[in-house]
């Protein structure tokens, strides 16, 4: 019985899952802030290239 606590103390194996969710979480919070930022910007380009690309196909 002590072994097995022994070993279960001993075992970092969920440790490195627990730091790449950790890694994940900051990359996330990191590009939604980046992407919140750039928010106008983002909607302006698009709505120009969509309007560009339905200019394009539009038969005369």
């Amino acid at each position: 019985m002590l072994t097995s606590i022994k070993q279960f103390y001993v075992d970092e194996s969920g440790a490195t899952a627990i730091e790449y969710g950790l890694i994940a979480a900051l990359v996330s919070v990191a590009a939604i802030t980046a992407l919140t930022a750039m928010g106008d910007s983002l909607v302006t380009i698009f709505g120009r290239v969509s309007s560009e690309l339905s200019g394009a196909v539009a038969v005369p």
